[in-house]
């Protein structure tokens, strides 16, 4: 990698340049905007108004969510409990392990169930501990200062990840039910435990660059970092507790009838109890800034470092609602990936990009593309939720049912509805099985993937 280096000279020459040339904001035009300002009476309403509340709920239009009832012509048969992820960024397993445990809960007749998502998310932490340390291995040639080095520095274990990510979580380690590895404080509120593996891993990367440097030998390099995942695997157990090795399932279900299942380990319970062959599912995204019908990749976004990598399928957003639309009709719900925080009014747990008026209060609406959102920072998937219903007119989809992971407080009892219109322009991502899909989009995954760089918002929900 070439970086360039400005020299403090030219750095010096390059301040007075702009302080010479740059338009500076003058006491007259203050003085102008004031005046425009004062002279159109509805601006004193608009700050009466919103100066006391948010955006969403001052600006909020009320005959969007009248448009958009919590009404749906096609959804799931089974609500089970919401869950709550509380303050980490977990959404992602949440969202996978809520899919997963629909299947058992008619399988096995119950009326509730919850898989435990801090086991999932134990092992994501050691996993990505070493991901991290594995990269800064192969970058240790590397200039510190380049983007790409930095870029792995910035949050080497954060709570985000990816679809691909848990598949290969689950088939490597398995899951139990929630009651056999229950919550922790630092698994419901991640931000202190994460920032002291980050410190610390910080320091390994500095250990590890500067032995590579005086020429110790790969193996030595990989002795020192095994030793450093140890003190990962310390914190992760002393905050988290140990993951069990063996569990007992045991339950009523809705005829009363007790059933227990004993001694099995955390894989055997993902393949012979959830039954979901998830190497099967694919993701696809819709990124309007690259070509459709091709596979892509983000460059270092990964956890489990014998995994095959994350995988995309981009395809249209019109062929994208289809195929979620079907599978939801055929009674089975959908992962999806989305920037959960655009044209969202909370107190209705609606998502419309007319809900909230700007253009009443600031004399403006927000026009850009999609493509031009994910070109220029302003949008980016930042959520993980699962789509359960639609409404169907006039055989299209209207508005859709959202199943979140914030608890039962939010939302509608934890529900949202998002409009079809929200649906094309903020979702970035869904995943179905491959028989859910035409053969020429499965026939994708078998080409050579395009490189996005690490920073690419396709691997937002990561970060």
């Amino acid at each position: 990698m070439t970086v360039l280096r400005l020299n403090p000279s030219a750095t010096s020459s390059y301040g007075r340049h702009m302080r010479n040339t740059m338009d500076k904001v003058t006491a007259t035009q203050l003085s102008t905007y004031n005046d425009e300002f004062n002279a159109d009476v509805k601006n004193k309403l608009a700050t009466l108004t919103i100066s006391r509340d948010s955006y969403s709920e001052a600006l909020g239009d009320r005959s969007s969510y009248l448009q958009h009832p919590a009404v749906f012509s096609h959804k799931l048969s089974i609500d089970p409990p919401i869950t709550n992820q509380k303050r980490s960024g977990r959404c992602w397993i949440f969202a996978c392990l809520n899919i997963l445990r629909l299947q058992m809960m008619q399988e096995y007749k119950l009326e509730e169930l919850e898989l435990s998502q801090p086991f999932v998310f134990f092992y994501d932490k050691l996993e990505q501990a070493n991901w991290f340390l594995e990269n800064v291995l192969a970058t240790a040639d590397e200039d510190v200062d380049g983007r790409v080095v930095q870029y792995l520095l910035k949050d080497p274990v954060n709570d985000g990840g990816q679809f691909d990510m848990i598949v290969a979580l689950l088939e490597k380690y398995g899951v139990v039910p929630k009651e056999a590895y229950p919550e922790t404080f630092h698994t419901s509120n991640s931000g202190e435990m994460d920032a002291l593996i980050t410190s610390r891993l910080r320091e390994f990367a500095v250990q590890l660059r500067q032995a590579q440097a005086e020429g110790k030998s790969a193996e030595e390099l990989r002795e020192r970092k095994r030793g450093m995942l140890a003190e990962v695997h310390r914190v992760l157990v002393v905050s988290l507790g140990q993951p069990p090795e063996r569990v007992t399932w045991a339950f009523y279900n809705k005829d009363k009838k007790f059933h227990e299942f004993r001694g099995i380990s955390p894989l055997e319970f993902y393949k012979s109890y959830v039954k979901v062959d998830c190497t099967r599912l694919v993701s696809l995204i819709n990124d309007p800034r690259n070509a459709y019908m091709r596979k892509y990749t983000v460059q270092y976004l990964g956890n489990v470092a014998e995994a095959q990598g994350v995988r995309y399928v981009n395809v249209d957003i019109e062929s994208m609602k289809q195929y979620a639309s079907r599978v939801i009709q055929s009674g089975r719900p959908v992962w999806f990936g989305c920037d959960v925080g655009k044209f969202r009014i909370s107190s209705k747990g609606l998502l419309d990009c007319k809900a909230i008026d700007y253009k009443s209060a600031f004399n403006f609406a927000l026009g850009s593309t999609k493509a031009q959102r994910l070109q220029y920072g302003d949008s980016a998937m930042t959520h993980a939720m699962v789509l359960t219903g639609v409404h169907i007119e006039d055989d299209r989809p209207v508005r859709w049912r959202v199943e979140n992971s914030w608890g039962d407080a939010s939302g509608v009892k934890g529900y949202l509805t998002l409009t079809d219109e929200w649906f094309s322009e903020y979702v970035y991502q869904i995943v179905l099985d491959k028989s859910d899909l035409p053969q020429r989009v499965v026939d994708v995954l078998d080409q050579d993937a395009v490189e996005l760089p690490p920073w690419d918002p396709m691997g937002a929900l990561a970060q």
